[in-house]
């Protein structure tokens, strides 16, 4: 039962975050999913927002951070410590992604604190999965096991990386932060698929 649950946490957290970004965005008048940001859907003074950051931040959140529990649990006796720590950063960035639904930001002020902390929340995130990342893709050499989940990882952090700091120049930047969101959900989606047994 336990194992199941974990199993299924990463699929979880990606199909609560894309109904809560599909249906709380079609209800939200003039929102246009190309050109506002994921966290309008959240910010204060913005109906429905309770709501959002409980689905579309929160329980993904909380999701991935039981997802990356599976990780640690699957690690047996003598593990590298680069994967030991691949998965703790991995789950603090899931732990971030929940804290950005308990700071929103402010539809009335995005340049205050509360805008502040929820924008430093979303580098948090960023930054602790690219960083876990790049500790799997360590601790995997030599852990065959461990590889294909070490490539998935990787190749998410650069898109990630890509998304946030790169694709924002071609394109709206609400489209860049989406994608680098869709690459945290294709490591979510796949990651219990190859842990090693």
């Amino acid at each position: 039962m336990w194992k199941q649950m974990v199993r299924l946490a990463g699929p979880a957290a990606v199909l609560s975050w894309l109904v809560a970004l599909a249906t709380f965005g079609a209800r939200l008048p003039d929102y246009d999913q190309m050109r506002h940001p994921v966290s309008l859907l959240g910010a204060a003074g913005v109906p429905g927002a309770d709501a959002f950051n409980l689905f579309g931040f929160l329980l993904p959140g909380a999701l991935a951070v039981l997802a990356c529990v599976g990780l640690l649990l699957r690690m047996p006796a003598g593990t590298p410590r680069a994967l030991r720590v691949a998965a703790q950063m991995l789950l603090l960035s899931g732990l971030a992604f929940a804290a950005m639904g308990v700071f929103p930001l402010d539809a009335g002020d995005i340049g205050n604190r509360a805008s502040q902390v929820h924008a430093s929340l979303w580098l948090f995130w960023l930054v602790a999965f690219c960083t876990g990342a790049g500790a799997l893709w360590l601790g995997a050499r030599g852990q065959r096991g461990w590889r294909p989940l070490a490539r998935l990882g990787l190749a998410c952090a650069l898109w990630m990386l890509c998304s946030a700091f790169l694709f924002n120049h071609v394109m709206p930047a609400a489209m860049a932060q989406r994608l680098a969101f869709l690459a945290w959900a294709l490591w979510l989606a796949l990651a219990a698929r190859l842990l090693p047994d």
